[in-house]
Formats: C-alpha cells, structure tokens, sequence
C-alpha cells in the first residue's frame, strides 16, 4: 500500500506516520531527509533515531539522490519528508536543482519498486496568502506539484489535523 501524509507543521503526521509502519510490520525502514545543521539539530537527529530504533526502524539517512538509493531487503518504508527532500535537492549543491521535481518523483517511483508498503511525510504548502520572495516560491511550487503527483497516484492519502487523520482519498486496511 502506498500512503501519503500531509497536513501543517506539528500536527501529528510523524507519529502516525511511525504507526502506520509499525502497524504493517515487516522490516521497517525509516529514509530520513533532514540535514544536520549544527549541533543542535544533530542531537534531535540522534534522539530521533533512538527512538525509531527503539520502534524497530532501521535509519538510512538520505539528503538527496532518492532514486539512486538501494533499500537493502524488501519492507515497509517511511520516507520523511518530502520538504526537507524538496529544499536538499533545490538549494544544496549535490541536488538536482533545476531537475527537483522530477529527480524527487524518480526517486519515489524507484521507492515503490523496493518496498512492500511505502508511507511518504509531506507538509500541506501553498495554501496561505503566500507573498513569499520568488526562492521561497519556486520552492512552494515545487512541493506543491510533488505533492499532487503523489497524492494523484497514491492508493490513499490522509490530512493530519491535531493528530487525527482525515482521509482524502483512500482507506487504509484496518481502523486507526
């Protein structure tokens, strides 16, 4: 199964996400995107990934480059998120640039390949007044349009609203 979370900033789709995981079993793959910028966010990292651990998730750090990753052996994959994807492959000098986009929906496409069940984390862009600078709108562009493929391909797609999951499209196999 194929499941797409969005929603806004801290409203539970990381929690749920893991859930989700756990709840289809299997190996358990966590594909995190978020670059360390200091040592504060190594430590989030690091308190992070022991608590996944502590879940059963193996860790593959991943910043840019989805599509030439090789997930080891067949499982549950939970790719989080697609922002910091998004903003690694844009802004940072090993990422695809101009090719996000497309470079980010190769990646996903090789993802469902290698897995057995695939949980992808986005944030919901684009649906404030905007009057961001033109950077900061090629990147809501971006995610938005990303965003929109997957969830158009995706077998379902749930809204995280203060930790409750509203569906979009789709149901999942059991009650949540």
């Amino acid at each position: 199964m194929r499941i797409l979370l969005t929603g806004g900033s801290a409203g539970g789709k990381s929690t749920f996400a893991e859930k989700l995981a756990v709840r289809f079993g299997g190996k358990l793959w966590y594909i995190a995107a978020m670059q360390p910028y200091g040592e504060e966010s190594e430590i989030r990292i690091a308190r992070h990934r022991a608590m996944r651990a502590e879940k059963g998730f193996e860790t593959i750090e991943r910043y840019t480059d989805i599509a030439g990753l090789m997930i080891p052996e067949r499982g549950t994959v939970l790719l989080e998120c697609l922002c910091n994807l998004t903003a690694n492959e844009m802004f940072d000098p090993e990422g695809a640039g101009e090719d996000t986009v497309s470079e980010i929906l190769r990646g996903i496409e090789a993802l469902e390949r290698q897995s057995t069940d695939l949980i992808v984390v986005t944030n919901d862009v684009g649906s404030d007044s905007g009057g961001y600078g033109e950077l900061t709108m090629r990147y809501v562009d971006a995610l938005g349009e990303i965003n929109r493929v997957v969830a158009a391909r995706f077998d379902a797609v749930f809204e995280m609203v203060c930790g409750i999951p509203l569906p979009l499209k789709g149901e999942l196999p059991w009650e949540c």
